[in-house]
């Protein structure tokens, strides 16, 4: 399939499975690392971006709804706000990260 489809359907595992502590995000980064297929290495990275995609979207917005609503200054607070939301989900990026690898690993086999 590919990585940004893994990426993709890991997002939306996380976003279903992220109110478990631990397990959840690991789960969806197995997930990921299914679907995207290739590999330890393929599904690590889709495990990971699958995790750090809700931060990055979440920074988008805020910069984008601070600089309508704000003008410039509010769009690096938006911008600064959103920073961050992305370095707070690197945590979850991680545990996806080490799902996204054991996925990558059984679909390998």
């Amino acid at each position: 399939m590919g990585l940004m489809l893994g990426a993709f359907v890991g997002f939306i595992a996380m976003i279903i499975l992220g109110w478990i502590p631990i397990i959840g995000p690991i789960l969806a980064g197995m997930i990921a690392g299914i679907v995207s297929g290739g590999g330890v290495g393929k599904g690590a990275i889709a495990g990971f971006l699958s995790g750090i995609l809700g931060g990055i979207i979440c920074a988008i917005l805020l910069m984008t709804l601070g600089g309508i609503l704000g003008g410039f200054w509010g769009a690096i607070v938006g911008g600064t706000i959103g920073s961050v939301a992305v370095v707070m989900s690197i945590g979850i990026a991680l545990l996806g990260l080490i799902g996204g690898a054991i996925g990558g690993a059984i679909r390998k086999r």
